[in-house]
């Protein structure tokens, strides 16, 4: 036998794993943890311990085995239905995915340069926003200048001024000479989506008329569902591809009446749904649109090999911040991979300081380069349905289908996307899910680096010119996850301007740094959130009260553990009430102490799962900073 058939087997000295095994490790380390951190910490089921809940209200598990491997998950390659694993046989490896670049620039010569840069530096496809808001219909001939249409694909968003766009487009496509069967384009079309951004009454005609002047245009889809839309509204990922199916299905049925076949309609709609930082969530959230769509389709009497969905994936505007936008070029990137292992057709990384203003050249490079290092350096493209197989992966594909088609049919019998939306409906499921997100991210159960975590409240601003927008009567808000906590940076910023000076807040360490560091860290990242400068100092009692006197504020926070609370809490809360405290706080939970604790004068608590935009807006009050 020769050295490369000789079997090795590696892990023959090491017991088998197996689930109940982890089950009674991880009980152990969690009773040891309840132990040092009380009775509330302990449990009798670790799964439920360490597990959560999405928005959809699907538990996530905190392992995933083979046993949770969904039925008939690998019935199909990727290109066959339920086109869970891809629209295409060979997904992104035969040339790799779109890479669509925004832009929504007035100036056409500007903007000329802008798409010429990009078209040089790995971009393949060109997303113009014209009309309000973007450029001059008139002038997208400027704009479109030395673009070659039959090579990259112009992607319209024009709202009211759609069909115009797609004129000015199709006459300049015909003045070059571009052979009707070579246009590659998007038309854009999107009467619903407009109805819920700007509150224009939409003309569902429109899908039609349009689809007339794409006969013969073999490489053109007349009509986008476009989902990010109801995403930016705070909608869950399950909301997004319910009400993203659901107009899908509205412009299936006006191209119908129109006068296409169904699997020709098909053809001409195209999806546009949000990626997020949250890779998993995301990475499913294609893969069960995809899934819902085919249903719909086969429902539709729709040949099996023509029910794929056209995906066009964007990187998600509501969570992007304005406070550290350089993070945002994390959260870009972990979406965009999001969107390649999903299986998208098209990517748009939006720049990372989108949520500031109209962005510039540097921060277009990183976003077309973020796509390149996937693409080509990390070799993603070579890969088809890299999340194929994961046991997570695989169970909430099938569990986000589930919920979405769930949500898809009680829209249904609203009256389609179209009366849901005019009904309230659709805005009143949104707002649901709106206040749950936003309870998570005032409570920081959700996390925003920069902002609501780790905050550097020194940062030089980061300005950028501001963008056109359309009037807006719309039915739905547009929201950005960090916007409760920037307002409140923004209110210390304005009274640095009034002042001179940043509001400040005093952090009394108890006892020696050991003792004081823990909970005094927590208390300047929780305070830093809404730009409130902390004044730290360690030491007794009396040296505390002479540093408070010489740090000007009128709020002043105790930290330290709770033994020395249970010692020195009330004395030095007299203290420093003596010393003119208007308000002191105490990092960590009140337990036995919550009755002594007020009668000394302290005002509240400092703690993990504290409402932290209530708090703050509390404390920037205290201190006399204007609303």
């Amino acid at each position: 036998m020769t050295a490369s058939e000789t079997e090795l087997p590696l892990a023959a000295d090491f017991e088998p794993a197996t689930k109940q095994a982890w089950r009674s490790l991880v009980s152990a380390v969690l009773a040891r943890s309840a132990t040092r951190s009380g009775p509330d910490a302990a449990t009798s089921d670790p799964e439920e311990a360490l597990g959560s809940t999405t928005y959809d209200g699907i538990p996530i598990r905190p392992l995933y085995t083979r046993q949770d491997l969904p039925d008939g998950w690998d019935a199909a390659v990727p290109g066959q239905a339920p086109f869970r694993r891809g629209s295409t046989v060979d997904g992104a490896a035969a040339a790799g995915w779109d890479v669509r670049q925004r832009h929504a620039d007035a100036d056409p010569k500007r903007l000329n340069t802008s798409l010429l840069t990009d078209l040089e530096n790995g971009v393949t496809s060109l997303w113009l926003v014209l009309g309000g808001g973007g450029l001059a219909v008139e002038d997208l001939a400027v704009a479109l200048d030395g673009v070659y249409l039959d090579l990259a694909p112009v992607a319209i968003q024009a709202g009211a001024a759609t069909e115009a766009a797609v004129a000015a487009l199709l006459a300049l496509a015909d003045a070059r000479g571009v052979p009707r069967s070579e246009l590659r384009a998007s038309f854009g079309a999107d009467p619903i989506g407009e109805l819920a951004r700007t509150g224009a009454e939409p003309d569902l005609g429109v899908v039609g008329r349009l689809a007339d002047l794409a006969r013969d245009r073999a490489q053109v889809t007349v009509a986008v569902a476009d989902g990010t839309v109801y995403h930016d509204a705070g909608g869950s990922d399950a909301d997004e591809i319910a009400i993203a199916t659901a107009v899908g299905v509205a412009y299936l049925r006006a191209l119908v009446d129109s006068g296409w076949s169904t699997e020709q309609a098909l053809g001409l709609i195209e999806f546009r749904l949000a990626v997020t930082a949250d890779q998993f969530s995301s990475i499913a959230k294609l893969r069960a649109a995809r899934i819902v769509w085919a249903r719909v389709a086969e429902l539709s009497g729709v040949p099996e090999p023509e029910r794929g969905q056209r995906q066009h994936a964007v990187t998600s505007a509501a969570m992007l911040t304005r406070r550290d936008p350089w993070v945002n070029m994390l959260r870009t990137t972990i979406a965009c991979f999001a969107a390649a292992v999903g299986g998208t057709d098209a990517i748009t990384v939006l720049p990372f300081d989108s949520a500031i203003g109209v962005s510039d050249d540097f921060a277009r490079r990183i976003a077309r380069n973020t796509q390149s290092v996937l693409h080509d350096e990390s070799s993603l493209a070579r890969v088809i349905d890299p999340a194929g197989g994961s046991f997570y992966v695989e169970a909430l594909t099938d569990e986000l289908a589930e919920r979405a088609w769930q949500i898809f049919t009680g829209i249904e019998r609203a009256g389609g996307a179209l009366g849901a939306l005019r009904s309230g409906h659709i805005p009143s499921l949104l707002a649901d899910t709106r206040e749950q997100r936003r309870k998570a991210v005032a409570t920081r159960k959700d996390p925003i680096t920069g902002v609501s975590e780790f905050a550097f409240i020194d940062e030089p601003p980061v300005s950028r010119p501001a963008p056109q927008r359309p009037s807006s009567n719309g039915l739905l808000p547009v929201i950005h996850y960090a916007q409760d906590f920037e307002r409140l940076r923004d209110r210390s910023d304005a009274h640095v301007e009034r002042t001179g000076a940043r509001p400040a807040v005093f952090l009394a360490g108890l006892g020696t740094p050991a003792l004081s560091s823990a909970r005094a860290g927590f208390a300047a990242n929780l305070f830093q959130a809404a730009g409130i400068r902390c004044v730290s100092a360690t030491g007794e009692v009396a040296e505390l009260v002479e540093q408070f006197t010489a740090s000007r504020t009128s709020v002043a926070c105790l930290c330290s553990t709770d033994a020395v609370y249970a010692e020195q809490a009330a004395l030095a809360a007299r203290a420093l009430r003596v010393a003119g405290a208007r308000t002191v706080y105490l990092a960590g939970r009140s337990g036995e102490r919550a009755e002594s604790d007020r009668a000394a004068g302290i005002d509240a608590y400092l703690f993990a799962g504290i409402d932290a935009i209530e708090f703050l807006t509390a404390t920037l009050d205290d201190l006399g900073v204007n609303p």
